[in-house]
């Protein structure tokens, strides 16, 4: 016989004198130990327990010991546990140890108890386990899930030696507050925090050599205060988001389309979305038409509405004014699959078609199309734009999600209805009486039906007339491919009505959680199951004010009814010809379901106990109020569904008697008894509200506290539940952890890194847990298909989760901890989607507060979360706790501010479980009650639940609350401050601090005292768990009633009158708490809160209070010394330079401004602006002030900015308001002399890495550093600082990137004459030369980078090189190059280039506030709800200065250093702010995607440019029906900073009538880029030259800008050295000393060497800085009435010339390139083979009249067709034709440039760019019908396949796989000649060769067009031969003897003969028969 022993020695270390008593429990058996009496520190117990055992001991298994205080009155109190795994008794089979224990606080070593004890186990044939390699303490410590406080550092002295270090050792440490267990109040002497350096120490002390990387903390509740047992955390944010509307903008550009299946089809695209449809123009006769058209979609609904809306793109065939046309294919996806894209957007991607009508078909063609969704506030990052050379490979950019496959499969959703339960009566008293009186008859007044929606499409089953309990039995059919780009599936009952249906309640059902798609997955499946719908409550008035919640808007707030469905899906085979091919939906009726296959009914009992009833809102507080708890239909008053039936239960609305009766003889007999009485009470009774304070009542439940209880019948489906709650318990365990490391990372504690391995090994244990325990539930009834599959998924993600935190675990330190951070919030993410439950079981609680019958306000609560279970990690979050739960206004009412204001607080009580377990529902009450019950007697009397708890013990408390300080408050009154107070609730009780007027920033300082406060419960229970405090702040008005401003929670910490006042609790310290309004942060608060218990002595024995020290403010108690922050001297400078943009105020213009600074009651004036429209910058620069300040940074109050007008008679008017909230960035911190400068510039650049190869590594070595720049122009090796910014895929060459030779890049040829192959001309180089070039460099870092992982990043070049060649080379491979292929090209001459930034200039270099900050000043009330991200119309003007503090004394090396001008501070060598002369030159690029204007859907932009007064239109060259218009203009202002400072460039869009709209502008602050020392006034190039595209733009030369740097920072040099050197403070930079000049001379010079220390300015130590490079700009265009969302971009630069320097040469030239007129000559010679598509009128012979048909895309009016070869009988014909196409294109950009009227109506000429494409057809010429289209062939001229030799060679395959075949460019070629093939679509979509044309193609640039004229046809000049055709090619009425000759008597002459012959006979009998009858008469009459 196997048996387990215990034997239990001594428990040391224990507090205080007392009986102990030990309990040890195994496998849930627990055994007591005898008591110990009366002992003190040591109790012995000497006891052995033994467990006779028949399975086996398993590894995994746990021992707890306890040790409990024992009391012959009161339950045990429990003084710690000690949990262990049975790993190593189950391998060795003894184990004896010494541990220590943990009480349910994870208390301090140091006066923990030790128990010591040893276990054998016996197995029974002597065997002992493995090891298997598990922690050793992956216990549970202590119970409690949220605990605060220390724990202890654990550590095992075992009596064999076995530590393994690092290992758990220290699972249990943690920070935060302490708190001491419950049964020791008397400990006094542990530190607050220990000290991290001495949890260092300790740890070693204790482990020995532990290796400080692996030790973890435990959970510290950094933040809040200790949240003990019995009560739950409170939800902060209280405002529903969800039901509000917001704006989108869905822009869809579609490009082009390929591959259509159809013949010379004319094809539009239509967009839909929703019920707006936009239609592209039509392309005629061709199947891949080129739109490139741009469309807009605004929408302003709700979320939840958007993401459900069907994007539809559908290609129709000949559609025009009056015929709709065909519809070709179609493809959809919803919105929200857009949305959760990265980046909101598809971009470049291929849009599969498929034919709804015919789902047998497959792919109908593509369209490549970008799709972005644009929430407020979202920014859209386009990848950048350019040549769209990459050639299209449609499969590798699908338009879908990751991980979709390409080949979707049709499949078939089956949508399950049975039938539904407790539907509302959907009538009114009104309406049934007048359809009594027409009908005469009063039914059930609701006809329900039940209508899906998916994909776009609705079913609908049948109406059940006059049903509350219809039964449909139906399923709805959708056809649809798999999987589904929709994400949703929308099911909702419907009233059927003669007038309008409406919706009885809605559901929406997540595909995503039905269904896995992993490789372990399943399809989606659900149910049968009964989904609970939610809506608006039930009264039943005419107008329901919230039938919006019935539509699935916002948060239901009734229970509407219940339904019973479920969901399979089936992939069809759609190659089975029973397959039905349209995916119309379909409905059909299913077969009924056994009761039993949702569950057994089981009888479930929910209770609840109203602790507290407090912050009742005072509109409400006059009438009596009671509360009512329903679930379900259960408890509602109102409806008369549920009446008690007779056998006295509630009897469930769907049950009919017999289910009742059964019901009962299943019960066992006792059960039946004891229930027999029990009727449920569902509301508390009516109670009239007490007035707490001016804005709020409370309930006076002071004893006495009113319970409810209900009896309801649901299947019994809780593991579903249980399951559900254990992740989410997990979840929130993790993300609480996650909040504390964000905590310390934020406050920059210690030891992150140490609290992550903590969260992480608390996650793995839960994981681990999880996994046990979810296995056990096998075979319950009502189990469905996804019950089974998803626990199988949760468990496999569980544990995959469990075993990756364990290895993060490993990886997680000191440097990495942001990176594990960013990874475990997946984890996060990921269990919170898994612990979604998507079928319902029990339906949700709802708390309703009723006052007059009307029902106020509610609160809903998930029925998981207080569901009951005897398993600890399986019971709701909230079950058996008390709750604070914050009433709220239903539907709509809840927006806005009604939204923010508490209706009522409730502590509640709620327990939901199994009636059988019913023993428990009082468990987790306070203690100290009884119970009453009701009146009526009767058997069973005991277990019948109270109607209300009696509190006997109350226990009397002061609260202290510290109100010190806020911050950042909102500003709620239209000065843009407030006035603000703090009212501070706890319990019943009310106070206010004193209000000060017109900050954001209030310190208080204030001390509130709550006397007497009453508390009911036992002492030691409330010590634990004291009820929350909830401080309002407002904003008081001097007239009408305080605003409120935010809300926000806390607990206090808690001294117990037998405890001692003093360190490490108490005073207790400042903690900052978040304030919230609605959603939305609206503050921080600084304060502390503290309870302590009054006993026997009353107030004396508290600690004393000082009186108010400060006699003005009079009664007010200041918060005391040990609390309030410790306080040090401070200096703090201002630099004040000037203000900018003042509004008006009160319609008068601000004149003589000044500012006030002001931080901590101290402050200082700026001087006062004399003239603010003269020059609004201050004639003082800098000034200072001291004040007290707390030493700890994170306290430091805000600082504030105001300025004031000064108007006549000393009247002073604030303008507007800053507050400074953090002044960590302006603390100055003494240079450290030695360093260099690479941290400054690392801190500069955000902490960008940056990647330097050929870079010299920095040392701070004073040696010369010799920097290596690359001497040979012609080949840069990848030679580049990449610097890598996080935010985006972008990077910055400070030396541009050529790969070696293996660059495939285009050649780019320019203006000017022919070049050769290949050699690249400097003269037609120009400026878009540079341009494009970079924007391929962009790209193909880009694409570098995209394909390197991370850990790459650090590879030194050559590495890189390699990589870029395999990748170049694979692609090579790929286009089925030889390998060698790319090596055999040229070198490629080098373009310079610039950078392109695809954002703003300012947020690369931190916005230039190098020592300029901007503030904006603001003014007016915040803007509600979310739109407070949006202050921008709240701002008045901005304050330009700085600031600098630091603590004094100052040492003194500051001051002495040479030059230092006490005046200016810490400001030194700052530029004066005198006004200056400036020109300013705007480059404008070109703008893309600009917001549609017209109806058109086009825009006809141009460009505005303001500077100060000065304004340049540029309306007359405005760009006709373009969005991505080409300006490239530069525009010269001249401008006198300051006054004239903030640039604005607009886009506007040009009208024939009325106005211009604007479509966006940009603002640009020049004044800031002016004066930064990143030198932003002109761009450094790469390069200098003297002439050309890339020609020196500065007015000074480089030699001049170094030297004036060097000067001004003073730095030793620059001095130039022999030998190409140049040597600056310690480092040496080399490059070539040669210039050329124009005439080809070569000088020497020093400027390229200046300019090499430029360009690596940023490697100059202290002063050095990355210079802004030669640039282009990307800014968003914004309009002002549609904020925070972009209206497009413009790419543009600025320079900036000081008008007192020489003046700059003439701007560049970037006028966009003219196209090029070229002129392309194709002869068509001969065509073969071509399909025979006639038959003969007499031989009946194939044959075809061929002609040929040409033109270029984009010109298909200009086609042009060859004569017609008639009658060709073997497909040949001969034409010698010539074609004539001539052409304006754009060789950058590989476009045709085509001008034309849009339409007869177009006022001007529209530019378009069309790639270019030559199209030829082959048709078969009819003269009576049209013209029969044989096939066609398209060629691409840039890339089209060589021709074939001979007509032999030539095949289908030169189409088929054009991909891999080398193709050619004419613009190379020139001239090319071959055969190429034809093609047609055969009717099954299969490509087939229909002929085979040999063509000439010829190309021509104008000027050799003149030339060599040659004429169309085979006309003059140049003419062609006539065609060599048999005689037979000829039409038979032009020649008829000819065809005769031909035709007829080629084959017929015989019968033709013959025939003749038979006529002449038949001619000879007719002539004798019509000449006889004469001849008769004549002999008759003898004539």
């Amino acid at each position: 016989m196997m048996a387990l022993m215990v034997h239990l020695k001594t428990v040391a270390h224990l507090r205080g004198r007392g009986d102990r008593i030990a309990k040890v429990t195994f496998r849930g058996l627990p055994f007591y130990s005898r008591i110990a009496e009366n002992c003190e520190e040591v109790a012995n117990f000497n006891e052995t327990f033994r467990w006779p055992i028949a399975s086996r001991l398993d590894g995994n298994e746990m021992l707890e010991i306890q040790v409990y205080n024992y009391s012959k009155v009161f339950s045990n109190r429990l003084v710690g546990t000690f949990c262990m795994v049975l790993q190593k008794v189950a391998e060795e089979g003894h184990l004896e140890l010494t541990d220590t224990l943990i009480d349910d606080n994870n208390t301090s070593i140091k006066v923990n108890s030790l128990s010591h004890w040893e276990i054998r186990y016996q197995p029974m044939d002597g065997t002992v386990g493995m090891w298997s390699d598990g922690e050793f303490l992956d216990c549970e410590i202590g119970h409690f899930p949220d605990i605060a406080s220390l724990l202890s550092p654990v550590i095992f002295t075992v009596s064999f030696s076995f530590t393994r270090a690092g290992k758990g050792v220290f699972s249990a440490m943690k920070l935060g507050k302490i708190k001491s267990s419950k049964d020791d109040h008397k400990k006094g002497d542990e530190p607050a925090v220990l000290d991290m350096e001495d949890l260092d120490r300790k740890a070693m002390r204790l482990a020995g050599t532990l290796d400080p990387d692996t030790i973890s903390l435990a959970s510290v509740t950094a933040v809040t205060t200790n949240v003990s047992n019995k009560r739950s955390k409170p939800d902060i944010k209280m405002e529903p988001s969800s039901g509000r509307p917001v704006d989108y903008q869905i822009s869809i550009t579609v490009i082009e389309a390929r591959q259509l299946i159809g013949l010379n089809m004319d094809p539009v695209v239509c967009v839909e979305i929703g019920d707006d449809k936009k239609y592209t123009s039509m392309k005629e006769s061709t199947n891949c038409p080129y739109y490139n058209e741009y469309f807009v979609f605004d929408f302003h609904v709700p979320p939840d509405v958007m993401f459900d809306k069907i994007i539809k793109l559908s290609v129709i065939h000949s559609k025009n004014l009056l015929r709709s046309g065909t519809l070709v294919g179609t493809f959809k996806m919803d919105v929200g699959t857009v949305y959760s894209q990265p980046e909101h957007q598809f971009y470049h991607k291929w849009a599969i078609l498929s034919d709804p009508d015919d789902i047998t078909a497959g792919c109908k063609g593509y369209i490549k199309c970008d799709i972005a969704v644009v929430g407020k506030g979202d920014n859209i990052k386009t990848p950048h734009k350019a040549n769209e050379t990459d050639e299209d490979d449609i499969e590798g950019n699908l338009l879908l999600p990751e991980g979709i496959p390409a080949e979707r499969q049709w499949a078939r959703f089956y949508v399950k209805i049975y039938r539904a339960e407790g539907l509302p009566k959907m009538n009114t008293s009104i309406m049934a009486n007048v359809k009594k009186a027409f009908i005469g008859e009063n039914r059930d007044l609701v006809d329900p039906y039940v209508q899906v929606q998916f994909a776009g499409q609705k079913g609908k089953t049948s109406v059940q007339k006059s049903s509350y309990e219809p039964i449909w039995n139906e399923q709805v059919i959708f056809t649809e491919l798999f999987p589904p780009l929709c994400k949703r599936l929308k099911v909702q009952i419907r009233d059927s009505d003669k007038v309008n249906d409406v919706a009885i309640g809605t559901h929406f059902i997540d595909l995503r959680k039905i269904s896995n798609d992993g490789d372990k997955g399943f399809l989606p499946t659900l149910g049968p199951a009964w989904v609970n719908m939610y809506g608006s409550t039930r009264q039943y008035t005419l107008m329901d004010e919230h039938q919006d919640l019935n539509e699935g808007l916002g948060e239901g707030v009734s229970f509407r009814a219940r339904l019973l469905v479920s969901i399979a899906v089936e992939i069809l085979d759609t190659t089975s010809p029973e397959i039905i091919s349209s995916t119309e939906v379909q409905v059909e009726s299913v077969s009924n379901i056994s009761e039993s296959a949702t569950g057994k009914i089981d009888e479930f009992f929910l209770f609840g106990s109203f602790l507290e009833a407090t912050m009742i809102d005072r509109k409400i507080g006059d009438k009596p109020i009671s509360f009512e708890i329903t679930i379900g239909n259960y408890g509602n008053q109102i409806d008369g569904v549920s009446k008690p039936s007779l056998s006295k239960k509630k009897k469930k609305d769907g049950e009919s008697e017999e289910e009742e009766s059964e019901l009962i003889q299943n019960s066992s007999e006792d059960e039946a008894d004891e229930d027999s009485d029990l009727v449920s009470v569902s509301s508390t009774p009516l109670m009239k509200p007490v007035i707490t304070d001016r804005n709020y009542f409370h309930l006076p439940y002071f004893e006495k506290k009113p319970c409810v209880y209900i009896k309801s019948w649901w299947q019994d489906q809780r593991r579903r539940l249980y399951n559900s709650n254990m992740m989410d318990k997990i979840a929130d365990k993790l993300e609480e952890g996650l909040n504390d490391v964000q905590e310390i990372i934020k406050t920059e504690k210690a030891f992150p890194e140490r609290r992550l391995r903590g969260v992480l090994e608390e996650l793995s244990i839960g994981c681990s847990r999880f996994v046990t325990l979810a296995n056990k539930d096998v075979n319950q009834a009502g189990r469905t298909k996804l019950d089974r599959e998803r626990l199988k998924s949760c468990m496999r993600e569980m544990d995959s989760m469990g075993q990756q935190a364990k290895q993060i675990r490993t990886q997680v330190k000191k440097n990495t901890v942001k990176d594990k951070l960013k990874l475990v919030q997946n984890f996060l993410q990921r269990l919170r989607f898994l612990a979604d439950e998507p079928q319902h079981s029990i339906p949700d609680v709802f708390i309703w507060m009723m006052s007059n019958n009307k029902r106020i306000a509610y609160a809903r609560v998930p029925s998981k979360d207080i569901l009951y279970s005897i398993v600890d990690e399986e019971t709701g979050k909230d079950c058996g706790k008390v709750k604070a739960v914050f009433l709220k206004l239903p539907g709509k009412k809840g927006f806005g501010h009604a939204g923010w204001t508490v209706q009522a607080k409730l502590e509640l009580y709620l327990w939901l479980g199994l009636n059988k377990q019913r023993k428990d529902f009082l468990t987790g009450l306070p203690n100290g009650f009884e119970e009453l019950k009701a009146t009526k007697t009767g058997p069973g009397l005991q277990s019948v639940p109270p109607v209300s708890l009696v509190y006997n013990m109350k226990q009397v408390f002061q609260l202290r609350a510290h109100m010190y300080q806020a911050r950042s408050l909102f500003a709620a009154d239209s000065s843009g401050l407030s006035d603000p107070f703090a009212r501070v609730f706890f319990s019943t009780h009310s106070q206010v601090t004193e209000v000060l007027s017109e900050t954001l920033c209030p310190t208080w300082d204030q001390l509130l005292v709550f006397d007497d406060v009453e508390l009911f419960g036992e002492a030691s229970e409330l010590r634990d768990d004291p009820p929350i405090i909830v401080v309002e702040i407002y904003d008081q008005d001097t007239v009408g009633k305080a605003e409120f401003i935010g809300r926000t929670f806390a607990k206090p910490t808690i001294k117990m009158c037998d405890e001692h006042y003093g360190p490490p609790r108490f005073p207790p310290q400042l903690e900052y708490y978040q304030i919230y309004r609605g959603n939305c942060t609206a503050g921080e608060l600084l304060a502390a809160f503290e309870l302590l218990q009054i006993g026997q002595g009353g107030r004396a024995d508290l600690p004393p209070l000082e009186g108010p020290t400060d006699s003005e403010r009079g009664p007010i108690l200041p918060v005391p010394l040990g609390i309030r922050p410790v306080l040090s001297r401070y200096r703090i400078e201002v630099l004040f330079w000037g203000l900018r943009d003042l509004k008006r105020i009160n319609l008068a213009q601000v004149d003589r401004p000044r500012v006030d600074i002001e931080c901590a009651g101290r402050g200082v004036q700026s001087a006062l602006i004399q003239n603010y429209k003269k020059n609004p910058n201050f004639s003082t620069l800098v000034k200072w002030f001291e004040v007290d300040l707390p030493e700890n940074e994170l306290l430091h109050p805000p600082l504030n900015i105001r300025v004031v007008d000064c108007r006549a008679f000393g009247r002073y008017i604030l303008v507007g308001s800053h507050a400074v909230s953090s002044l960590r960035r302006f603390i100055y911190s003494t240079p450290d002399k030695n360093s260099n400068n690479w941290a400054t510039a690392a801190k500069l650049m955000n902490g960008y890495m940056v990647l330097t190869n050929g870079g010299s590594q920095p040392r701070s070595s004073p040696s010369d550093i010799v920097v290596n720049m690359d001497s040979d122009p012609g080949v840069r090796k990848m030679d580049t600082v990449v610097k890598l910014d996080a935010v985006s895929c972008f990077f910055k060459f400070t030396r541009s990137i050529v790969e070696e030779n293996d660059k495939k890049k285009k050649k780019k040829k320019k203006k000017g004459g022919v070049e050769e192959e290949d050699e690249t001309d400097e003269r037609v180089l120009d400026w878009w030369s540079k341009y494009f070039a970079s924007i391929e460099t962009l790209k193909e870092v880009c694409l570098l980078f995209s394909n390197i992982k991370p850990d790459d990043l650090l590879l030194k070049g050559s590495k890189m090189k390699e990589k870029t060649k395999e990748k170049k080379s694979s692609k090579d491979k790929k286009k089925g190059l030889a390998a060698d292929g790319s090596e055999r090209r040229p070198v490629k001459t080098k373009v310079d280039e610039l950078v392109v930034y695809n954002k703003e200039l300012e947020t690369e270099y931190g916005n230039f506030e190098d020592w300029l900050h901007t503030f904006n000043l603001y003014r007016g009330k915040a803007g509600d709800d979310d739109e407070h991200a949006l202050d921008d119309d709240r701002i008045v003007g901005r304050f330009k200065g700085s600031l600098c503090m630091y603590k004094l004394p100052l040492s003194e090396e500051i001051t002495r250093e040479a030059g230092f001008d006490p005046n200016m501070g810490m400001f030194q060598s700052i530029p004066h702010n005198d006004p200056i002369n400036v020109l300013v030159r705007v480059y404008v690029v070109r703008a893309t995607e600009l917001h549609p204007a017209d109806i058109n859907g086009k825009a006809d932009p141009y460009i505005v440019i303001k500077l100060g007064k000065s304004e340049v239109k540029d309306k007359e060259n405005y760009i006709s029906k373009q969005l991505n218009p080409v300006f490239g203009k530069s525009f010269d202002i001249e401008a006198t900073f300051p006054m004239e400072s903030m640039l604005t460039v607009s886009v506007y869009d040009w009208d024939l009538v009325g106005t211009d709209d604007l479509i966006g502008e940009t603002k640009i602050d020049l004044e800031n880029r002016f004066y930064s020392k990143f030198r932003v006034t002109c761009g450094i190039s790469s390069n200098y030259s003297l002439h050309g595209y890339n020609v020196w733009r500065d007015p000074m030369k480089p030699s001049q800008i170094l030297a004036k740097l060097c000067k001004e920072g003073k730095i030793d040099g620059p001095h130039y050295g022999p030998g190409g050197k140049v040597k600056v403070a310690n480092r040496i930079f080399t490059g070539p000393t040669e210039i050329e000049d124009e005439n080809g001379l070569k000088k020497q010079t020093e400027e390229h060497l200046a300019l090499a220390v430029l360009n690596h300015w940023e490697e100059i130590p202290r002063v050095g800085c990355k210079l802004v490079p030669e640039h282009v700009e990307t800014r968003p265009l914004l309009n002002p009435d549609k904020p925070g969302i972009e209206q497009g971009r413009i790419e543009m630069w600025v320079d900036m010339f000081p008008m007192d320097m020489p003046a700059p040469g003439p701007a560049i030239d970037i006028s966009p390139r003219k196209p090029k007129r070229y002129e392309l000559r194709v002869i068509i010679w001969n065509t073969d083979e071509v399909i025979l598509e006639d038959d003969d009128y007499f031989t009946g012979e194939k044959s075809s009249d061929i002609f040929v048909r040409g033109w270029l895309k984009g010109q298909q009016e200009d086609k042009q067709d060859t004569d017609v070869h008639y009658h060709s009988l073997t497909g040949e014909g001969n034409f010698n034709w010539r074609f004539v196409f001539p052409f304006d294109y754009l060789m950058a950009e590989e476009k045709i440039v085509i001008s034309k009227k849009e339409s007869m109506f177009s006022w001007d000429e529209t530019e378009y760019k069309i790639p270019p494409r030559l199209t030829l057809q082959v048709w078969d010429a009819d003269h009576f019908s049209a013209d029969d289209f044989l096939g066609a062939i398209e060629l691409d001229l840039n890339r089209f396949p060589r021709g074939a030799k001979t007509a032999k060679q030539c095949s289908i395959d030169m189409i088929r796989n054009e991909q891999e075949l080398p193709t050619i460019s004419i613009f190379k070629q020139k001239r090319v000649k071959g055969w190429w093939p034809f093609v047609a679509r055969d009717e099954n979509d299969e490509m087939e060769l229909t002929g085979k044309v040999e063509a000439e193609l010829h190309l021509l640039t104008a000027e050799e067009a003149e030339k060599s004229p040659v004429g169309l046809g085979r006309n003059e000049p140049d003419p062609l031969e006539k065609p060599n055709r048999p005689d037979t090619s000829l039409m038979w009425f032009l020649g008829p003897l000819k065809s005769i000759r031909y035709f007829i008597w080629h084959n017929y002459r015989w019968l033709i003969l013959k025939a003749l012959g038979l006529i002449l006979l038949l001619l000879m009998l007719g002539l004798f028969l019509y000449s006889i009858p004469g001849y008769l008469v004549k002999k008759m009459l003898g004539a």
